[in-house]
């Protein structure tokens, strides 16, 4: 056995952190960031800091802030090869979570963790997270990658993202004037977007176990129906909001819709939602038949279908209805707000 040298030079290199393949990865990031640019940025990416200004339309601007991560969707991300999604659902999830407030995502920061740093499969990553932030409007303006020998498996890396908003003061959404008689709009989602993966992977299990596992889901293949990210709501409900007087809106994300609707209620009230007013996608059937969940459970861990809710006065219903269907987005009439005092704030009907 050849003990050591202790004497001989180390490099960072030899510790297990690549300068060269951080410096190559900023190089491949800089176009797609250049791409997302908007008004108010006022410095390019790899500054030490990120510069915004607010525009100037804002006449009492308040910043809406939000910050998430992609869950343990990475664990198949990272088994299947699929890395060009997991962007766009990071993007997604602090963007949708800023629009319920009517704040417009003004930008964005990201984080990428790995032991190793492979540029290809980062700028993929990378790359996700400036097709969502494109798409959001929303400049990409900053962010952090970070090689940590020892801290990751081979392979595998984490991500995490962090956006900022604004929205005039006297246009806040805080679902105080939500009222009896009042609609519940649903906007179809992109299946199970970026929560409720630790149970998806036990079907997988289940399945694979059964040899019952579908080749193809909603008329896709397996995979790709499972990784397709979540929706981005961003430019259609924007749109909305802009014309007709929305009264609170809901991301639906970990907890469905018997967790996230109540967040936007006031008290005394309650959503009754019209079960099979949607149409369950053979995505949702199937981990539901695999799971063997009820429909309870099934609203309370997945979107099971829909993404976004708007509560909105009932005269208003049809037409921001067919407004948003004219954005591209599908929409279901779900429900009705009720005067209620005691029980669960949303009620399966």
């Amino acid at each position: 056995m050849t003990q050591e040298n202790t004497t001989s030079a180390l490099s960072y290199k030899d510790a297990g952190v690549d300068i060269d393949a951080g410096d190559a990865l900023v190089e491949r990031i800089k176009p797609l960031a250049k791409k997302t640019m908007r008004e108010g940025v006022l410095a390019s990416i790899g500054g030490f800091g990120a510069l915004f200004e607010v525009p100037r339309r804002y006449q009492e601007p308040v910043l809406v802030s939000g910050t998430d991560g992609v869950g343990t969707k990475l664990k198949l991300a990272f088994e299947w090869n699929m890395h060009d999604t997991v962007g766009i659902d990071l993007v997604a999830m602090s963007v949708n979570d800023v629009l319920v407030q009517g704040a417009e995502p003004l930008f964005f920061l990201d984080y990428f963790a790995c032991g190793k740093l492979d540029v290809d499969t980062a700028a993929a990553v990378v790359g996700g997270i400036a097709k969502g932030c494109e798409e959001s409007g929303c400049a990409l303006i900053g962010g952090e990658t970070a090689e940590m020998p020892g801290m990751y498996p081979a392979g595998e890396y984490d991500l995490a993202g962090f956006a900022v908003g604004v929205v005039e003061k006297s246009k806040i959404l805080s679902g105080a004037d939500v009222k009896a008689g009042d609609v519940v709009l649903g906007l179809g989602s992109h299946g199970v977007h970026s929560n409720g993966f630790s149970l998806v992977r036990k079907c997988i299990d289940r399945a694979e176990a059964a040899g019952t596992l579908p080749a193809q889901l909603d008329g896709m293949p397996f995979r790709e129906a499972l990784m397709r990210p979540t929706r981005l709501y961003v430019k259609p409900v924007l749109s909305a909001l802009a014309q007709f007087p929305i009264k609170a809106l809901a991301h639906i994300t970990g907890g469905g819709l018997l967790e996230n609707i109540p967040r936007v209620l006031p008290e005394g009230t309650r959503a009754a939602l019209q079960q099979g007013s949607w149409p369950q996608s053979e995505l949702f059937a199937w981990l539901q038949r695999t799971a063997a969940i009820d429909d309870t459970e099934m609203n309370r861990t997945f979107n099971n279908g829909i993404g976004m809710v708007l509560v909105v006065d009932a005269a208003q219903a049809e037409a921001v209805a067919a407004h948003l269907r004219a954005q591209g987005e599908q929409v279901f009439n779900v429900g009705r707000i009720e005067t209620h005092s005691d029980g669960p704030q949303v009620v399966l009907v």
